[in-house]
């Protein structure tokens, strides 16, 4: 996923729904998810607007509010989007989702999309904030190869002992020129992921697993959680130096989508010995795709829950380096979840998009390769039919 599509645009409210307010109440659940102590006052006034503006709402419609902040978080646990008292579009209501799960009492994916969609969200600054640093940094330094490394770092890594991120100072890859912006990335670990004196790491994304409360733990991440897998994970022992994970909004848009990136990455050149290149050009667009006839295929890649909000939030491709196609990529689970993911994303598209992007999951962008690779081109690049001509 880039880091620059959703900088500088701002999805609008559908018409006549409470969008706005639903962005407000997202924000205000992963506001209380980041708290560490108890602040003074309580709640933070982001968290009380929320509140205070749910509880007008539902007064107005003649429909009983919660009695407090903890039952709004206690309805974002238990009440599905489509039980709230908000008009939305059908098409925002995703099945029985919960804003907040009821076991990790962490927000969802989904409640953090709807956070980053919001006027002022935390995710998004701090995320693009750690982000520009980096990019700065690497491009005053003319590094673009120690960008790469960094993205690679916080996609392959997202959790890292107290040496171990003390000994990426000495990394000649991005260690060395990234050293105290990579530190600002990581965070240490709360307590609440440790049990009897051990962390687990998930085996799939090696992001650290959050223990439930009755027993067993479970990945954070959509794209392990998602099909119930009771792995338990890999022990990690607390460390003297500590243990350090990404924060959740870098665990969330970048490590997630950037699994996704990697895995594309390694079936192309699996399946057809093709190296594509990753976050070109500082972070232009996610994978460059080299074909015959010396043309390339540009791919941002998603892993988005809300296809409506996705639409909504693209800006074009930077077009350098050049590429001849643009594609949008997400996961195929995402589409299983959602049959009608393609129809929402493309009827929110915005009108200067729809001619220039595609839309696909990642195995329909494979066939749609292996289909280009094994098509006869003449010398300038073309599609040959019959007798030799252009198609």
């Amino acid at each position: 996923m880039t880091t620059t599509d959703m900088r500088d645009a701002r999805p609008e409210d559908a018409v006549g729904t409470d969008e706005g307010l639903l962005r407000q109440i997202a924000s205000a659940l992963a506001c209380l998810s980041r708290q560490r102590t108890v602040p003074n006052p309580v709640y933070p006034a982001k968290v009380q607007n929320a509140y205070n503006r749910l509880v007008l709402h539902c007064l107005r419609r003649g429909d009983e509010p919660p009695g407090s902040v903890p039952q709004m978080v206690r309805w974002a646990c238990e009440r599905p989007l489509i039980e709230w008292p908000l008009e939305l579009p059908p098409e925002n209501f995703p099945g029985t989702a919960l804003l907040v799960d009821p076991e990790t009492r962490l927000p969802h994916q989904l409640c953090l999309e709807w956070e980053v969609s919001a006027a002022d969200p935390a995710a998004e600054l701090f995320e693009s904030e750690r982000i520009r640093e980096a990019l700065a940094v690497c491009r005053a330094a003319k590094a673009p190869q120690a960008y790469t490394a960094f993205r690679a770092l916080l996609t392959s890594r997202p959790v890292l002992t107290g040496a171990e991120l003390a000994l990426l100072g000495g990394d000649p890859d991005c260690g060395m020129l990234l050293h105290d912006v990579i530190k600002r990335c990581y965070e240490p670990v709360p307590a609440s992921y440790l049990r009897c004196g051990t962390y687990r790491q998930c085996a799939r994304c090696r992001c650290l697993m959050v223990p439930l409360l009755h027993g067993g733990h479970r990945c954070e991440l959509d794209r392990c959680s998602r099909d119930g897998t009771s792995d338990e994970g890999t022990p990690l022992r607390a460390d003297k130096g500590g243990v350090f994970q990404l924060s959740r909004p870098l665990r969330m848009f970048i490590t997630s989508p950037g699994l996704a990136e990697t895995d594309l990455q390694t079936a192309l050149e699996k399946k057809f010995g093709i190296t594509a290149e990753m976050w070109p050009n500082y972070d232009a667009y996610d994978l460059r795709v080299p074909l015959p006839g010396r043309r390339h295929w540009a791919v941002d890649v998603k892993d988005r829950v809300n296809p409506v909000l996705l639409a909504r939030s693209l800006t074009s491709l930077r077009n350098e380096p050049p590429y001849d196609r643009a594609f949008v990529v997400v996961p195929r689970y995402r589409f299983r979840d959602n049959e009608a993911y393609g129809r929402q994303f493309r009827r929110n598209l915005p009108e200067d998009l729809a001619d220039r992007v595609t839309l696909l999951d990642d195995r329909a962008f494979l066939r749609l390769v292996a289909d280009e690779i094994s098509t006869p081109r003449n010398k300038a690049g073309d599609p040959c039919t019959e007798g030799g001509s252009r198609a």
